[in-house]
């Protein structure tokens, strides 16, 4: 049985981390092509952050709570639905309100927890992950073989570009700051 509300965080204005608050809500209730949540864990993203600090706002028809991809357990389906299962652990990048016991999701954004990972780690992937599958090999059409630059190499996004472009067997180039470079010395002129 589910509950008829649930905790979740809220951002009372805009600002600092102290901005945000506890509150109660309704249980939001999935839609056609929805899954229901039931949230282990919220990846924090620099949209959060943005969106804390009132310079980001939720997109239309999304969720005013911050928080772009979870982990979890399917609890409920919407009409439609019948994969992923109640029951299944997933992952998934969600356009809003991650920061709460529940939230729905489009069902075709969920994806199994990859092994080896527990649902802390597994929060912190989609967003990445689907950013750079969606630009790189659906529209860039990366194939092996093939070079590919990153700039910003240390980053988030660049990290998992690296390793989305090894794996497709592609020859990878990067760029990094000094002050990313993970304590590498950068060439100096003399």
């Amino acid at each position: 049985m589910l509950p008829e509300t649930m905790t979740c965080i809220e951002i009372s204005q805009p600002g600092g981390p102290e901005v945000l608050r506890p509150a109660v809500r309704p249980l939001p209730q999935p839609k056609a092509g929805e899954v229901l949540i039931k949230v282990a864990a919220a990846g924090i993203n620099r949209p959060d952050v943005l969106q804390r600090q009132g310079a980001y706002p939720a997109p239309p028809g999304a969720s005013d709570l911050p928080g772009l991809e979870v982990s979890g357990s399917i609890v409920a389906l919407g009409d439609g639905i019948s994969s992923p299962a109640i029951g299944a652990e997933i992952c998934a990048l969600v356009p809003g309100g991650g920061y709460a016991e529940y939230c729905t999701v489009d069902a075709r954004l969920c994806l199994p927890i990859p092994k080896g990972y527990d649902m802390v780690h597994a929060a912190a992937l989609p967003e990445t992950f689907f950013t750079v599958w969606h630009n790189v090999v659906e529209r860039g059409q990366l194939k092996a073989g093939e070079r590919f630059l990153v700039h910003g190499g240390a980053g988030g996004i660049g990290t998992t570009a690296i390793q989305l472009a090894k794996a497709l067997g592609a020859t990878i180039f990067a760029t990094a700051s000094p002050s990313h470079s993970s304590g590498v010395a950068a060439p100096r002129s003399t």
